[in-house]
């Protein structure tokens, strides 16, 4: 490091209470003379008398006042005494670290202690700030004890002004100085206690504001990474959309019908994945608002999971990954909003997935009794991905919060799914915990109440009837043993078992739904559906994909208009009435009877609101 050049400018014995207070005051007076602002002053003024407080009664006590001349001039304050086995205390030098950051340097040779303050880059030359300080100086009146508390007085209650919307706390402090004051000459000893509590009070406060600038920049941080990613998810399908509608507007008049359908559908698809999103951030709204209330009624724990099986399997991302959600042996009776509940699991299942590389993701369903007695049913989803760190685990509860770390990289979020998933699990009187062990993967356990105390059970509600049915199928024995369920929800059942005359009978009938099997002789389950959602007078009817395919068989990006997508492989008769028994049927064609829209898209996020979007094809 270049030697600086050091020009004198003050050296002052330091060896009684009013040498002390002459310290403080000679501090403040080259801090002020250097063009130090008067935050600055007071933090070096009060630095000094705090070290010649503690050094106080030392032999040979004096204190040196020098500017280091350089590329980087500063204020050097450099205190010596003669007992080398003497030292300013730990708590005296950790309160001066805190007022003046990286300020106290202890060299080498004992009895000797420097305090560096660093001048503003636009000072004067080093030559024109010493001439300039040693006038000041010498223009000084004597230092007057009385006088010096006072300007401390002025100094503490400033910096008290200055932060009193920062600290409650702070408002007493001023109120003691205030009473203080009053009998200062009386009161003198007494005063300088009071003068030191109020130093250390300051130094904690300090400390404090710093811990919440940083929490604030660590919110700040968050709300910018949040939009970040809420900007990327908007406009990944808004280019969608605008892209392939300019492809439509600039086709020739002889594009392929099909691949002009194809198009459309992909348009449908990116389109319904923006209206999820806006979605999903009205409902994060409108719960942080309190405008999210419950629609308590019955809900079959079987059929749900069934849903969440078949529409969660298509958002397993690597093929290391098993998704296992096992039907429960008894499944418990329980009182809640099946819609919420099914978000709960559906963002807990998604992070699951989005975070686990290898092994598998599981969804248990048992009860429990809480400690007043009343009975109690726990959801628990298990999976053996990265882990979440102890010191994040309550974070990631917080809105738009997410673990840092290379597991983030190309897995994108809003940060809002966990707290989004908390406080609806609260509204249903429940709660969520988490346990993790990073590397070893994270249990997630929703708790709810069977009953809630306030809601009383409702009785039992039989299904709306449709009206007419159609069901598209070439299998006769698919056919025949659909019969007698189709039967119990719908009035009159249409069979179609050629492809070819289903988009004639759907004209004709107007049916309250359709039921579309996927793999048949042209034109396919796809093709029908596409049609249908093509057709201005067809498309607000609902459709059932039924077919004997696996999901990872399955092309989603065509299955964007179906209601959702029951499998029917191996189907027997009493196999045939759980899949479709009346509850889940009537679920899957959500509005059927009753005019309401059609449900998102396959590939929805999860929290994306509406009655039944977890039944959609993944």
């Amino acid at each position: 490091m270049t030697a600086r050049a050091a020009l004198p400018l003050l050296t002052t014995a330091v060896g009684s209470e009013q040498e002390i207070f002459a310290l403080r005051r000679s501090g403040r007076v080259v801090a002020q003379a250097l063009g130090l602002d008067n935050q600055a002053q007071v933090r070096l003024a009060t630095a000094l008398s705090e070290l010649g407080r503690d050094l106080l009664g030392v032999r040979g006590l004096s204190a040196s006042f020098t500017l280091a001349a350089g590329e980087e001039p500063a204020l050097l304050v450099t205190l010596v005494w003669e007992d080398r086995r003497r030292e300013p205390g730990e708590e005296t030098l950790e309160a001066v670290g805190r007022l003046l950051p990286g300020a106290v340097r202890r060299p080498a040779v004992p009895g000797r202690l420097v305090v560096e303050q660093p001048l503003p880059g636009s000072s004067p030359s080093p030559a024109e700030l010493a001439v300039r300080t040693l006038r000041v100086l010498s223009a000084q009146p004597a230092a007057n004890p009385m006088e010096e508390l006072r300007a401390q007085n002025r100094d503490l209650i400033a910096a008290l002004e200055d932060s009193r919307a920062q600290r409650e706390e702070l408002q007493r402090l001023n109120e003691e100085l205030e009473t203080t004051n009053q009998g200062v000459v009386a009161l003198y000893s007494e005063l300088s206690q009071e003068l030191e509590d109020t130093n250390r009070g300051v130094v904690a406060l300090y400390a404090e504001l710093d811990d919440k600038s940083r929490r604030l920049h660590e919110a700040g941080d968050a709300r910018t990474r949040f939009w970040a990613n809420v900007s990327h998810e908007l406009r990944s399908p808004a280019n969608s959309v605008i892209g392939l509608a300019r492809l439509l507007l600039d086709a020739d008049e002889d594009q392929p019908a099909e691949e002009r359908r194809h198009q459309l559908a992909l348009i449908g698809a990116s389109g319904s994945t923006l209206l999820a999103l806006v979605d999903e951030l009205l409902d994060v709204a409108k719960a942080e608002s309190g405008r999210l209330e419950p629609h308590w009624s019955s809900v079959d724990l079987r059929i749900l999971l069934g849903q969440l099986r078949g529409t969660m399997r298509g958002l397993v991302q690597h093929p290391g990954v098993t998704l296992v959600i096992p039907d429960p042996l008894r499944p418990p009776e329980l009182i809640g909003d099946e819609v919420m509940l099914t978000r709960i699991l559906r963002n807990l299942l998604s992070n699951a997935l989005k975070f686990t590389e290898q092994g598998e993701v599981r969804l248990d369903a048992a009860t429990d009794r809480a400690p007043d007695g009343s009975e109690l049913v726990v959801l628990t989803v298990t999976d053996t991905g990265v882990g979440i760190p102890a010191e994040e685990q309550e974070r990631i509860f917080e809105e738009f919060y997410q673990v840092r770390g290379p597991h983030q990289r190309g897995r994108s979020g809003t940060g809002l799914g966990l707290p989004y998933a908390r406080r609806v699990a609260e509204l249903l009187g429940g709660g969520i915990t988490l346990v993790s062990t990073p590397g070893r993967g994270t249990t997630v356990t929703l708790r709810l109440p069977a009953v809630p105390p306030a809601v009383r059970r409702p009785p039992a509600a039989a299904p709306a009837k449709l009206a007419v049915l159609v069901t598209v199928d070439d299998d006769p024995a698919f056919r025949i043993g659909a019969r007698p369920v189709l039967g119990e929800i719908a009035e009159r059942v249409v069979e179609v078992p050629r492809s070819a005359d289903a988009l004639a009978a759907v004209r004709r009938e107007r049916p309250d739904a359709v039921l579309l099997d996927i793999h048949m002789p042209a034109p396919d389950g796809y093709q029908l559906l596409a049609e249908l959602a093509a057709d201005p007078v067809l498309r607000d009817i609902p459709a059932l994909i039924l077919t004997s395919a696996r999901s990872a068989d399955l092309d989603h990006e065509r299955l964007v208009h179906a209601r959702a997508v029951v499998e029917k492989t191996g189907l027997d008769a009493a196999r045939l009435t759980r899949a479709l028994a009346l509850r889940e049927l009537a679920a899957a064609l959500a509005g059927a009877a009753t005019g309401a829209e059609p449900d998102s898209p396959a590939g929805a996020p999860a929290a994306a609101p509406g009655p039944h979007r977890e039944g959609t094809a993944p």
